[in-house]
């Protein structure tokens, strides 16, 4: 593997981390990798663990979070025929679980932080702490929205989640890309990269190749646009920009037209089914 590129945690502890480039999967590994990986996300700004609504970023991450969910559940709908059993695995503060359930879905869902649990539980939602709690049951629809790249053991996890899934159940991966155009003009400050939180930073090869070696088969990549923008706002921040609302917009935007025709989006949403 090959040095890709050195970063560092501008959220929590500023510590510094390389990216190294694994050329056979074409993807990145962060390293080194903290094995007490919980003190990186004892943040009060780490927003995906609260339900913070008081500065207009939060209010917008709010207002985008609400849009998503909607859609997701939209995207669920084209792909089954009747909603059965659904699990959330990495379910942060438990909204997508409450409206899945809402939906019609009988709901499980996996959150190991603790303060996003008891955030979620004052909804009513209530989230196991690891996979091992529903061992023994099978889900017609698995999703990880944003959650692969902070999974250790990344074999170990595709094959739990494998073993979880109905023979004809659909998986959903949603997770950043490193080849897109807002990461290449961002480099080191491409907030995407979130290290060392981020343990993965994967390409559509990449995905494809992992989940292959268990039977699965990604059969449509849907794009994230609203990734490109706020992803861009972030690293905007980081980079210490006053005009990171103007310059963020931008950016965004020349990245999603890009994409337009390179099919490189800032983040992908993967729609995975088992081989026949």
């Amino acid at each position: 593997m090959k040095l890709f590129l050195r970063t560092k945690d501008f959220s929590v502890s500023g510590e510094s981390f390389e990216l190294h480039h694994d050329q056979k999967l074409d993807m990145l590994i962060t390293k080194p990798q903290p094995e007490d990986l919980d003190r990186f996300y004892e943040s009060e700004t780490y927003i995906s663990h609260t339900d913070s609504n008081n500065a207009l970023f939060d209010r917008l991450y709010q207002w985008v979070k609400r849009y998503s969910i909607s859609k997701k559940l939209q995207l669920i709908d084209n792909q089954i025929d009747k909603r059965k059993t659904l699990l959330d695995v990495g379910a942060g503060t438990g909204d997508f679980v409450k409206q899945a359930n809402a939906r019609g879905f009988v709901v499980e869902g996996i959150e190991p932080n603790g303060k996003a649990r008891s955030n979620a539980r004052q909804k009513g939602v209530i989230l196991h702490p690891k996979l091992g709690d529903i061992a023994d049951r099978k889900f017609q629809i698995i999703t990880l929205w944003h959650v692969l790249e902070h999974l250790p053991n990344l074999n170990g996890q595709i094959e739990n989640l494998n073993n979880l899934l109905e023979p004809n159940g659909v998986l959903f991966i949603a997770v950043p890309n490193f080849k897109s155009l807002d990461a290449a003009y961002y480099g080191k400050y491409w907030a995407a990269y979130d290290v060392p939180r981020h343990l993965w930073h994967f390409s559509k090869k990449a995905i494809s190749k992992i989940i292959d070696n268990y039977g699965l088969k990604v059969i449509k990549v849907k794009p994230m646009l609203f990734d490109a923008f706020y992803v861009s706002l972030l690293s905007e921040k980081y980079k210490g920009n006053k005009l990171y609302w103007f310059n963020a917009f931008f950016i965004g935007l020349w990245s999603n037209i890009s994409a337009f025709f390179s099919k490189e989006y800032s983040s992908h949403i993967y729609i995975i089914k088992k081989r026949d």
